[in-house]
């Protein structure tokens, strides 16, 4: 389609909308309460808006944003999904419906539809409710987003803040929120609320605990939540050594800006140090529709003094998420040690004024475009630097009113409530049953970098970069969108979920938001219906529902043997703490839960801890592996008992006695817990860890 003609159908589009916004709001000045207000314009607040009315109920969307959708639509388009499969309901309607805009021939202005096919089929598919479509224009999710709330009849109040400092700007009498007033003055009346905003200041505003930062490990007996010094996941770390100091190797004349003077810290401890945010910028290297990267006001060249040095190690791994959209376009997002993630500028953000936030937003934007145009044009640059960015600029078509540059920000991370059930790594890593499933999480437990320091060597890194696979799609329990009934009985939280900042780190993808949108809308609904407080809405009403609506709330686990369905206390090697690298295999059986590990038969030394609570008592301790003739006849193995220590070597080439699955290395009693350390030193073949059994004994 020529531009002319895709511009006439923007604005018959826009006219609608107008259109359509009148007469809502004609209809709304007669309401003086809606069944389901939401704040939020994000991709959440649709979803939830589209179940209440498909449910029956009155419902609004009332946000400070004038673009719906949020990073969905907001330069996001290579979507988080993890498990496709894991996705329902409207959400999964969402990229269905992306997949068939770009069915449409005249979708494809700048590159044809078999060109981009061919590279990207693993973003496509079809089954389900039909074919799905996982990558897409910012404009593109933009007009889905406006079809949602056009065919759904639902009123948008848009450029509304919430009035933070006034006591009215939540209403909450006996534990009920009865409405919120605006800055512009406007009140919003209703039975159930949903804070789908990314910051929760509903949450907040409404008198519900909420958690900024990270938790010390200590707090849900997580691994992955608090400090992480030492932890190198992904490549958005300093792989080579790189020194801080403005006069290489002398302290006395300062670090290089974007490094902080203060300590890494303990690794383990909490601290109020958030993911590092960025914006999603949509990028292009067709020249027609290419703005070339320009100074933005207040660029200084010395902010990205480090990122030369990074060049000067040789790294140019540009381009690695320059992740393809359509009609040549990208969704950019951080990649290297040194990139668009503004690594420790957004500490104040969560829990700012909404002038401190502005600002910060804008530290953000003279940061990242100015990175960009340092890197396209600064003489400092190395040439073949400058060659390869100089190609690319902000797409023309996209985000028209602001220059090209996205209208959202990547608030990848803001308060989290603490509500009625706190989502952990344990729930995200399949170590526990998680109650009352509402939807499924399934992607990495991922955290971008949080600060970036100078180690003990005198070197700069960055910490808080943290990928851990989770083993299998997960369920997300209802507990985790409401608050504790004794603060808010008729508040439902989509985005900003009760979780660890680990867990968070798992569910915070756009799909998720979706479905919890759509679950959250749905428990309102029900909640008006049987007039109780959402806390006390029965599960299996809610599960009826939302599994006649499309949601998946549960996937069949694919276990060798479940761990879950063993006697005493099972520790998978999922669970352990190794160090050094051990291989994750399914090749020999018998195992427990989805894998096993092994060392590579490699001579460095490695270990795996299993470590757990335990009643006091005795307890005949075993190891699980599967044997095999190139495993090692002397695997030590060590175990910490009430009565001291004792050392014994395993022969991992012997089928296992006990099920063919379980070898016993003795009798033991414990105190309080139980640790049991497998290592490699000196071993004559392969190591595999599997699983430790406290079995106890009569």
């Amino acid at each position: 389609m020529s531009n002319s003609v895709f511009g006439s159908l923007s604005l018959l589009l826009l006219a609608l909308l107008l259109a359509s916004s009148l007469e809502t709001k004609t209809k709304a000045q007669g309401i003086t309460e809606y069944d389901v207000v939401i704040y939020g314009g994000t991709s959440a607040a649709v979803a939830t808006a589209v179940q209440a009315k498909r449910m029956g109920k009155s419902a609004v969307i009332v946000c400070p944003e004038k673009h719906l959708g949020g990073l969905s639509a907001g330069g996001l388009g290579w979507t988080d999904s993890g498990n496709k499969n894991a996705i329902g309901g409207i959400s999964r309607e969402f990229y269905h419906r992306v997949w068939k805009h770009y069915q449409q021939d005249d979708a494809w202005t700048f590159q044809s539809k078999s060109d981009f096919g061919g590279k990207n089929q693993s973003r496509s598919s079809k089954h389900g409710i039909g074919g799905t479509m996982w990558v897409f224009e910012p404009s593109v999710a933009e007009m889905i987003f406006e079809n949602f709330v056009l065919e759904n009849d639902i009123p948008v109040y848009r450029n509304q803040w919430l009035d933070r400092d006034s006591l009215d700007g939540a209403v909450v009498q006996d534990g009920r929120i009865t409405s919120i007033k605006m800055l512009s003055g406007e009140v919003y009346r209703g039975e159930m609320f949903v804070d789908a905003t990314y910051e929760g200041d509903l949450v907040a505003k409404a008198g519900v605990d909420t958690h900024v930062g990270r938790e010390a490990n200590s707090v849900y007996n997580e691994k992955w939540n608090g400090i992480q010094v030492g932890v190198l996941h992904h490549s958005h770390h300093f792989t080579e050594p790189v020194n801080p100091y403005v006069v290489q190797g002398d302290p006395s004349s300062g670090l290089l800006p974007r490094i902080s003077a203060g300590p890494g810290g303990t690794r383990g401890e909490g601290d109020h140090r958030i993911q590092a945010y960025c914006f999603r910028m949509c990028l292009t290297n067709v020249d027609e529709n290419r703005i070339p990267f320009t100074k933005p006001e207040g660029y200084d060249p010395d902010q990205y003094a480090l990122l030369l040095r990074v060049f000067d190690t040789g790294w140019r791994s540009l381009l690695d998420k320059f992740d393809p959209m359509p009609n040549h376009k990208t969704d950019t997002n951080n990649h290297g040690p040194f990139s668009t993630d503004n690594i420790g500028m957004n500490y104040g953000y969560p829990e700012g004024s909404y002038k401190e936030r502005a600002k910060i937003i804008r530290e953000h934007e003279v940061y990242q475009q100015g990175l960009m145009y340092f890197m396209a044009n600064d003489p400092q640059v190395p040439q073949d630097v400058r060659d390869v960015i100089s190609k690319w600029g902000l797409a023309k078509d996209e985000f028209k009113d602001n220059g090209g540059w996205p209208h959202q920000i990547y608030v990848r991370e803001a308060r989290r409530m603490i509500g009625k059930y706190v989502m952990t790594e344990h729930d995200c890593l399949d170590q526990k049953e998680t109650p009352d499933s509402i939807g499924m999480g399934s992607y990495t437990l991922d955290s971008h970098n949080t600060q970036r320091y100078v180690t003990a060597e005198g070197y700069v890194q960055n910490e808080g970069d943290i990928g851990v696979k989770a083993p299998r799609a997960y369920e997300i329990s209802y507990g985790a969108i409401v608050p504790k009934k004794s603060q808010c009985t008729n508040l439902l939280v989509p985005v900003c979920v009760s979780s660890s900042h680990i867990a968070f780190g798992s569910i915070r993808m756009e799909p998720v938001f979706m479905i919890l949108g759509q679950s959250a809308a749905t428990a309102a609904c029900l909640s008006i219906d049987q007039n109780v407080a959402v806390q006390d809405l029965e599960y299996s009403d809610l599960q009826q529902r939302l599994l006649a609506d499309g949601q998946v709330l549960t996937m069949k686990r694919k276990f060798e043997i479940n761990s879950k369905q063993l006697q005493g206390v099972v520790v998978d090697d999922s669970a352990a703490m190794l160090t050094g690298k051990w291989t994750t295999s399914t090749s020999n059986k018998k195992f427990v839960d989805r894998a096993y590990r092994h060392n590579g038969n490699e001579p460095d030394s490695k270990l795996a801890i299993y470590q757990t609570a335990l009643e006091p008592g005795t307890y005949d301790v075993r190891i699980s592996y599967p044997a095999n003739a190139n495993r090692a006849s002397n695997v030590p193995v060590t175990i910490e008992h009430s009565g001291g220590t004792k050392k014994v070597l395993v022969d991992q080439r012997t089928k296992p006695p006990i099920d063919g699955l379980y070898q016993s290395i003795g009798a033991f009693a414990f105190e309080d817990s139980g640790k049991v350390t497998v290592g490699t030193e000196g071993t004559d073949g392969y190591v595999v860890i599997d699983s430790v059994q406290f079995l106890p004994s009569p």
